[in-house]
């Protein structure tokens, strides 16, 4: 976790927004490269944003929101419910974050959304939480 001695470490806001960042990536299906290279900077600084490792500037936010066609609000969209999420379990949050930035937690997410029965969502919620619980084979 940031430390609270500097200004310019990263906390978990920062975490937040890189989150929100490679979630709006993924989404569009923009490489780091090509994401990184429309806003003039490393795919590595980039990743580096994504993880929250680095702050981002007030003007690079703006640029990456406009390469990533969404409002700066975008990233801060459910800030406060994220941060106390993290707090309160960080590996579990992380764990979630990193799935919902990932490409099958995005695949999985637009079939989500595809799915217009309300009873079919309620369904496929339980049969993902009886999987989750079953006991892995093969492990």
């Amino acid at each position: 976790m940031a430390s609270k001695d500097s200004p310019r470490t990263p906390n978990l806001i920062d975490r937040h927004v890189g989150i929100r960042i490679r979630l709006r990536r993924r989404v569009m299906q923009i490489s780091q490269q090509a994401l990184a290279a429309k806003v003039g900077i490393t795919f590595q600084q980039l990743q580096k944003y994504e993880n929250g490792v680095n702050r981002i500037g007030a003007g690079r936010l703006y640029e990456l929101a406009r390469a990533l066609e969404v409002p700066v609000g975008y990233f801060y969209e459910d800030v406060d419910q994220a941060v106390d999420t993290l707090k309160r379990n960080e590996d579990e949050a992380a764990a979630i974050s990193n799935f919902v930035g990932s490409r099958e937690g995005v695949q999985l997410a637009q079939a989500f959304n595809r799915i217009e029965d309300r009873k079919i969502r309620r369904h496929l919620l339980q049969l993902a939480g009886s999987l989750g619980e079953a006991p892995a084979k093969g492990k």
